[in-house]
């Protein structure tokens, strides 16, 4: 019984020294994996490199998108359809006020020109009768009547016979040949004015109050490029669209070289003077797929936010933003795409 109770305790004792060394090298075991967790979660922290974001005075510039008219464009035609013996422009010609441009069949004229004389006539000898009592005030009237509508009428279709141009300008359209029937339709000439010529913009209500007839503004046309020309606000409208919440703003170029032409695209760029706004780098900003949202990272003690910003101009590479940063905040510049809100960084340099 000795024997065996000798021979528990030293397979005990053999078990125990055998097992203490398997212990210790798991809890090494443990802490070398403890330590390669610690350095693997501080390897997945992102480098990124942060700028500060400061305010500075930005010129409040706004481009707007127009289409050159022309200041005036005139449909010239006689009042009634008629013939037309003789064109006396083309289209391309520059024309004075007044110039002659077509003449209309004088056929009906003449007719009316004789059949006003004979009424003449007539008038005339009812007149002397009524002098002397031979006809009634209501004869006379009559008469005078008949008379005053035959001139009118005449008057009118002499002024329509030889068509004129209202205004100085450029013939851009003709419609007809020589000895065409002018139908009533379309007209004989349209001749435009190209000095000056307008602009339309539709402006956000917002500057309402910042717009003044004679304010001066930049307009650059594509088919120019790199030239800028000088135009003035000519009329601010008093009303407000309340559908879009933007009001109409006529512009006027001088276009005395006429360079300018009714057609063109062009941008109308006002300048609503300086404000104080934070300034960033292009390189912060973040759209967010699937909409027009813009967002920052700011960065603060090791981990970064997400900002949801508000651009204003873009200035070369730079942004004003409206509203999301303030002055002095770091924004994160790279690393951009492997970020998520509340994520810590190692920010380098």
């Amino acid at each position: 019984m000795k024997k065996r109770t000798n021979y528990t305790e030293r397979m005990r004792t053999g078990y125990a020294s055998k097992c203490i060394p398997v212990i210790i090298a798991a809890a090494l075991l443990a802490s070398c994996s403890g330590e390669k967790k610690e350095a693997a979660a501080a390897d997945e922290k992102v480098k990124v490199k942060v700028e500060a974001v400061h305010i500075e005075d930005v010129e409040q510039l706004y481009e707007f998108t127009a289409t050159v008219t022309a200041n005036a464009s005139n449909r010239i035609a006689p009042q009634a359809p008629a013939r037309i013996e003789k064109l006396h422009v083309e289209v391309g010609d520059r024309v004075k006020a007044g110039q002659l441009l077509a003449t209309m069949d004088a056929t009906t004229l003449n007719q009316l020109k004789i059949q006003m004389e004979n009424q003449e006539i007539e008038f005339n000898r009812v007149d002397e009768l009524y002098k002397v009592g031979g006809v009634s005030k209501s004869a006379w009237d009559a008469q005078k009547a008949q008379l005053d509508i035959s001139r009118n009428t005449y008057k009118n279709l002499e002024e329509n016979n030889k068509l004129a141009s209202p205004v100085s300008g450029v013939v851009t359209a003709r419609n007809y040949d020589n000895g065409d029937m002018y139908n009533g339709a379309t007209p004989v000439y349209v001749v435009e004015q190209f000095s000056p010529v307008k602009l339309m913009v539709n402006v956000s209500e917002s500057y309402y109050t910042k717009v003044a007839k004679g304010m001066d503004v930049d307009i650059r046309l594509d088919v120019y490029a790199g030239e800028t020309f000088s135009g003035k606000v000519f009329l601010v409208y008093p009303t407000i669209d309340a559908a879009t919440r933007t009001f109409p703003v006529e512009i006027r170029i001088p276009n005395n070289d006429q360079r300018v032409r009714p057609g063109m695209f062009a941008r109308v760029v006002m300048n609503f003077g300086t404000i104080r706004r934070v300034v960033a780098s292009d390189r912060a900003v973040v759209k967010q797929p699937g909409s027009g949202d813009r967002y920052m990272y700011v960065c603060r003690d090791g981990r970064v936010s997400y900002n949801k910003v508000e651009l204003g101009r873009r200035m070369g590479d730079r942004y004003e933003v409206v509203s999301g940063v303030e002055d002095g905040d770091q924004v994160v510049v790279t690393g951009l795409n492997r970020l998520t809100d509340g994520q810590e960084v190692i920010v380098v340099r």
